[in-house]
């Protein structure tokens, strides 16, 4: 586990630095997905989750989810292309535990990526320690609106 400035990165995560969101791969080769605590933390109490429909395809860089808290109101953005094959029904009804459980319970959707290529992008293990790092020191999160 990488821990950066008192928020936990788990290794076998892949994660896309730039949109704070994490990949879990699953033995079917579906992708569980979510928020990283770091983005959780930014965005306050949530107060409203609304998923991409089941079945829906997405682009990359494109909205998987739309996420209201009492500070921030935006998108939960792709890496890559895909479909969403499920959504965390208890995240809709109890939108708070994004924030209190963001690596558990706090799951956002289920998705299938269209292509073998889709950590092409994303980080994981050692190199996530130093690509937060940049991220932060770029302070690009700080203009971030949707």
């Amino acid at each position: 586990m990488t821990q950066i400035r008192g928020h936990d990165f788990p290794d076998e995560l892949f994660y896309d630095v730039d949109n704070q969101i994490w990949y879990a791969p699953l033995p079917d080769g579906t992708l569980r997905v979510g928020f990283t605590s770091w983005a959780t933390a930014l965005m306050g109490e949530v107060l409203v989750f609304t998923p991409k429909r089941i079945g829906h395809t997405f682009e990359k860089n494109r909205w998987l989810a739309m996420v209201e808290s009492g500070k921030w109101i935006g998108a939960a953005r792709a890496a890559f292309d895909g479909t969403v094959l499920a959504h965390n029904q208890t995240l809709v009804d109890r939108p708070g535990l994004l924030t209190r459980d963001p690596f558990g319970e706090g799951w956002m959707l289920i998705v299938r990526p269209t292509g073998e290529d889709w950590r092409a992008a994303l980080v994981t293990g050692d190199g996530v320690g130093e690509a937060v790092e940049r991220w932060i020191a770029a302070g690009s999160y700080k203009d971030r609106g949707d």
